[in-house]
Parts: C-alpha cells; structure tokens; sequence
C-alpha cells in the first residue's frame, strides 16, 4: 500500500506502536469457551467445498477477549498456487464501508461533519434532485442528508443487481470505468435520477461513494490518505489500502477462480492497476490480521493498543439500528436481510428469531468477492472469514454462524 507506508515507518521508528502490533494476541480456544473439536468441524466444512472446487481457498479468524481464539487457512491463495497464507491480502469490496462510515464519524465528533446537514451543504450538486419511478420524475420531497449517506436512505442505488430506471441510468454512466475521480463520481451520481425519495426507504446503494467525496472535501485530501493518517497507520494496518501495487503484495494477492472473476460491472477489480477513484463504498484491499484490528478498535469502543479513534457513545450509536426508530421501509432488495435493522455501515440484529444465530445488537456486514464479518459485543467475540469468490459468497455465511455458535460452549452471563 504505497500511500501511506513512510508514515507507517516513521511510527514504527518513534516507537508508536511495535513491529508485533500488526497481529493481536493469540488464545487458546478452550480458555476461551470453544470447543476445539466443533472449530475442527467448522475448518471441515469450509475444506470440503474448498475440495469441490467452489473457491481456491479461504482464512477462518474468530476473535473473543480480543484474542485470537481460532485461526486457520485453507486451501490455495490462487488456483494452482501457493498455500492461503494468514497474510493474504484479500479485495474486501464492501468491507470498506465500515472504514469509510468511521472516518466520517470521527469529522462528526470533531464538529467538521454534521449529519443532520443536507448533502448538498458540502457537495453543491446535490441541492436538486429527481426521483425516477416507473411512474415518471418528481422532484425529491427533501434533501438528502450526511445521516442518509451513513445509512442507505438517501434515495440512491447501485446498477449492478436489480432492475428499474434509476439502475438502467447508473448503469449508463459507467462510474466504475476507472477515469473518475471520487469527486467526479459524486457529481455524475448527481446528475443521474434517484430511485426513492430521501429518508423514506434502505437501498442498497452508492451512497458510500459519495461519502468518500465528501470526506475529500471536508479534508481537503485524497480519501486514501485520509484513511491511512487516520485508521490504517493508527492501527497498524499496514497492508490495507486501495491498491495491491509493490511485488510483494501482488504475490500475496488471494484470487478467486478464473470462471469466478465475474464479467461487466461485477468483474473483480485488479488492485495492482491505478486507478483514480478510490471508492469509499468497496475499493479497499486488507488482510485478516489487518481487519481484525479494525474489528477489535470498534468492540473495544474506539479504541486499541491505547490509540482511540472514537469515543464509545459514537460507536454505540453507529451500531444501533436507526431505521425502526425513523420508520424506514426495506427496500425490494433488502440486504441486512429478516431480523435485521441498519446502523452507519452496518447491518444490527434487531431481532432474536433472525433465519441464522446470533444475537440482538450484533452487527455485521460482507464483501461482493466473499469477504464476511460479524461482531457479537455480548460475547465480547468477532469472526472473519476471507475467500474470494462471488458466486459462492452467501451460501456458507449461515453455516459458519451456526457452526460457530455451536463451539462456543461457555459464554458470558
């Protein structure tokens, strides 16, 4: 990750953090309430569809006491390759969302965002904006606001699933091309019609991207940059970023199969190509050990290895659901799936009778080319799973849940 690597140098030089820093501690799974025969099942299950040719190969990380509880990799970085090794570095698409939610959280606790404040206020083009049903254009009821953005109700979408005109008119403007700039994604977003009114119905959408414009302006920086004074180098997270560009990480890159690599706006991005858009909503590259510091800052209420990035009460309020409190309607593709509600960046278990295990208050969220985490704060516990394949990424997230909840066999009361 080349921006940013001779910050990551000079901290490690004033001694900001230790060389080490970049892995956190590991346990032992039965003192950390798991039975190890059970985790020896989960590995089995992710290696057998490894054998049947679903995916080269995949790391299986579960985190409890913020330590590493479970630890394992599987199968080949790429097909016909070398071993998945823990430090793969992995395209965790919209992984990144979490990040991107974050940084913008911290300019909110700095009083440099406001959430309550429409779009527009920072990004001018966003002042006028139409809806674009199958019934015809209207011009939208209100503003989107920096809160909307955060939370997927700013009325925009994404062209790549899905159908309608909104999508057809995205999907024509082709902002995933490479020759945009965030800035200049945001702005052809803006001239494109909205699929719903603002702050009446969760779509998933770009609406990420334009927070990552936003965030540029408000820094007056490059996103990348931004992440990386302000999340990466702080954590030591030293081999994420938007690009996979030096020897060394292009040789560590996790591939998914060649017929898996996706075609159109699906096709899997190549990290180690420049590219000038820098999306806040899915372009980041990370590692497990990486994205488990990030994961262990937030279970930790902002904090790690006495760096703080944000204070609890921001973490609490980012993880709580805020679409049943505003009378947020699902929209037709509704992601976080039944159960769940939505916070800034993230899903958040509403409800104990989701279809899979957990718990109320966990929160979550995956990537289009197989990356998945989830965070269990009642169990003091995270799990994070790394393969690259977009066909096969949703049908073990549930098996992995009820498999691991299966070998916790202690939890705390």
């Amino acid at each position: 990750m080349k921006q940013g690597f001779g910050l990551l140098a000079g901290a490690l030089a004033l001694g900001l953090f230790s060389a080490s820093a970049a892995e956190l501690p590991r346990g032992d799974a039965g003192a950390l309430g798991f039975d190890k025969a059970r985790l020896a099942a989960l590995d089995a299950a992710i290696s057998a569809r490894i054998e049947r040719g679903d995916f080269p190969g995949a790391i299986m990380m579960i985190v409890r006491d913020g330590q590493i509880a479970h630890l394992s990799t599987m199968g080949l970085r790429r097909p016909g390759g070398d071993p998945m090794t823990e430090d793969s570095i992995f395209r965790i698409y919209s992984m990144t969302k979490p990040v991107t939610s974050v940084v913008a959280m911290m300019l909110v606790e700095e009083g440099r965002l406001d959430l309550s404040h429409p779009v527009h206020a920072y990004l001018p083009e966003y002042k006028e904006m139409k809806v674009l049903t199958e019934e015809g254009e209207a011009p939208a009821r209100r503003a989107m606001t920096v809160h909307d953005l955060l939370l997927h109700t700013a009325g925009l979408t994404y062209g790549f699933f899905g159908a309608g005109p909104a999508r057809d008119a995205l999907n024509a403007a082709n902002v995933e091309n490479g020759g945009f700039d965030n800035r200049e994604v945001a702005r052809v977003i803006a001239g494109l019609p909205l699929e719903h009114h603002p702050g009446e119905v969760w779509e998933y959408s770009r609406s990420t991207d334009v927070l990552g414009a936003l965030i540029k302006v408000v820094e007056g920086k490059p996103l990348g940059q931004v992440m990386e004074e302000r999340v990466f180098s702080p954590l030591g997270m030293k081999d994420t970023g938007f690009w996979a560009d030096r020897e060394d990480e292009r040789a560590r890159l996790a591939e998914a199969l060649a017929e898996d690599m996706g075609v159109g706006p699906l096709a899997m991005f190549d990290p180690a190509q420049p590219r000038v858009f820098e999306s806040g909503g899915g372009g980041l590259v990370s590692t497990a050990h990486d994205y488990a510091r990030f994961a262990q800052m937030l279970m930790n209420g902002g904090e790690l290895d006495g760096v703080r990035l944000l204070a609890p009460a921001t973490v609490a309020y980012m993880t709580a659901d805020h679409l049943a409190p505003r009378g947020i309607k699902p929209g037709k593709y509704y992601l976080p799936g039944g159960g769940y509600g939505f916070g800034l960046g993230v899903a958040v278990r509403a409800a104990a009778g989701a279809p899979a295990m957990g718990v109320v208050g966990e929160y979550n969220w995956g990537g289009a080319a197989g990356t998945y985490y989830w965070a269990d704060p009642e169990n003091d516990m995270f799990v994070l799973y790394m393969m690259q394949s977009p066909k096969h990424r949703i049908p073990l997230r549930a098996q992995l849940r009820n498999m691991v909840y299966g070998a916790l066999v202690e939890t705390d009361d």
